[in-house]
């Protein structure tokens, strides 16, 4: 009977002790995130780094994708892209960190990366208007105004009145030479922002 009591209260001890490990890492972690907010805030990006090192953990999300945005913000761009994608396996069904890390690809110029990262988004968000439509501009200024047109079509289609989409797929299908479609797009454009320069110039060319 000694046994089992001292056995129940051993386990009591381990339970109380791993609460305060417990509540001393999240009160720590909250400290840290904090503190990285405020002197991020005041534009000390490497500073509001350096506040998270103490709390860093390879398998902490949070911490990952905090420290992917403040290297991008620092200029480290291999660090912030290693960052996050820790946080991509960490959360493979996540698309947030794929949003992250396409700052720092873009701010690289490595638009192969951007372009994979965009698809990789589709397969989680296949109705995500915003992924279509950036895609839709990555094939527009390559001019593969056939890609760019299946891209820009469902995100017109998702958002019917939104000015970036009616223009870009106005100017698409003009290099396209679907005159008709361009010439009815421009002229929404015209809906959406009066006088809009770039929706008079492309009716301009249309005869």
């Amino acid at each position: 009977m000694e046994i089992l009591k001292k056995s129940v209260l051993v386990a009591i001890i381990a339970i109380f002790m791993n609460n305060h490990v417990q509540a001393q890492t999240q009160a720590q972690l909250q400290e840290a995130f904090v503190k990285s907010y405020t002197l991020e805030s005041e534009k000390k990006y490497q500073e509001a780094a350096n506040a998270l090192s103490n709390i860093y953990s390879e398998q902490n999300y949070e911490v990952n994708l905090r420290l992917g945005w403040l290297h991008y913000l620092i200029g480290n761009k291999e660090k912030s892209v290693g960052y996050y994608n820790k946080c991509i396996k960490l959360m493979p069904l996540a698309s947030e960190p794929l949003w992250g890390i396409i700052y720092p690809y873009s701010a690289k110029e490595d638009w192969v990366n951007v372009e994979k990262t965009y698809l990789s988004i589709l397969k989680l968000d296949p109705k995500n208007a915003s992924a279509h439509y950036r895609l839709g501009l990555i094939y527009y200024y390559r001019k593969n105004y056939t890609a760019a047109k299946k891209y820009f079509d469902v995100s017109l289609n998702l958002n019917p009145f939104d000015y970036d989409s009616l223009l870009m797929s106005a100017w698409n299908n003009y290099f396209l030479g679907n005159m008709s479609n361009a010439k009815v797009l421009f002229n929404k454009v015209l809906l959406n922002r009066p006088n809009d320069a770039s929706a008079m110039e492309g009716l301009s060319l249309i005869k």
